[in-house]
């Protein structure tokens, strides 16, 4: 009986460990992805139209009465 148990405990185990994580495409996609939203963000926060903003942000922080 614990024969039985065993073999069907080893057979659960290996089924479980057959996608056990991501292959190298699998990673090369997801860095490219990652890189892409790195690019965009990087764009959109050296814009001129974000830039001004934020310096404008920094400028009045900076000048607050205490």
């Amino acid at each position: 009986m614990f024969g039985k148990i065993r073999k069907a405990a080893d057979q659960l185990r290996k089924a479980c460990r057959q996608d056990a994580g991501m292959v190298t495409s699998e990673y090369a996609m997801g860095i490219i992805a990652a890189v892409g939203f790195a690019v965009m963000l990087y764009e959109v926060v050296t814009s001129g139209q974000v830039r001004a903003e934020l310096a404008a942000i920094v400028k009045k922080a900076l000048s607050a009465r205490m």
